[in-house]
């Protein structure tokens, strides 16, 4: 099983690293979706955080 998922695991690193040299572009786009998905995350649960304070 554990060497399963590292196959597993080294198939996504070759993947990611497949899809950042053949459209950097795109892969930068996926990133920053990501980074804002997270953040707007984050923003809501200070909010949440914020309303349970008052």
């Amino acid at each position: 099983m554990a060497k399963a998922k590292t196959i597993m695991i080294y198939l996504v690193v070759i993947f990611v690293l497949y899809t950042i040299i053949m459209s950097p572009q795109r892969a930068a786009e996926l990133v920053q979706v990501g980074f804002e998905g997270i953040s707007t995350a984050a923003q809501s649960v200070g909010d949440f955080m914020s309303e349970l304070v008052k």
